[in-house]
């Protein structure tokens, strides 16, 4: 699984008209699934994107977790991060899992999130979704889950 973070003042997915999920401050994670993800992937980015330390503390260092400071986390689903672009113009998203594989395994994600203590919107799977988002910093970490580092 490979994740982008961005520390957000706001941020909110929309499907056409409905907003399906949106957070004050917090976290907005883009995730996406690889074919070789596994659940084990996704509790230790789980715990990982948890304990995350992207907030600042009273001496403004960044030291305190999303929990820590009564922040959300706003999970979007995006199969793009699997996106190929060194061959051609056109992106090959031939390492990006199908969807019948990475919705149960990102659901999972959601759900040890849930199980972590953390307050989590998302966004709807395999839908045209328009995000918002207020950076804030900005802060933004790129994630790879095991599997993705052992490549």
């Amino acid at each position: 699984m490979k994740l982008v973070i961005q520390r957000v003042r706001r941020a909110a997915v929309r499907v056409g008209e409905e907003t399906t999920g949106q957070i004050d401050r917090g976290l907005l994670v883009l995730a996406g699934v690889a074919t070789d993800s596994t659940w084990e992937d996704a509790q230790w980015l789980a715990r990982k994107v948890a304990l995350l330390r992207v907030f600042d503390d009273e001496h403004g260092k960044l030291n305190k977790a999303v929990g820590e400071v009564g922040g959300a986390l706003l999970v979007v689903s995006q199969f793009t991060l699997y996106g190929d672009g060194t061959g051609g113009n056109r992106p090959s998203y031939t390492a990006a899992a199908p969807p019948a594989y990475a919705e149960p395994l990102l659901e999972d994600f959601v759900r040890l999130l849930r199980e972590l203590g953390c307050t989590v919107a998302t966004g709807r799977f395999r839908a045209l979704m328009q995000v918002e988002l207020v950076n804030d910093g900005p802060v933004t970490i790129l994630m790879e889950s095991r599997a993705g580092i052992r490549r």
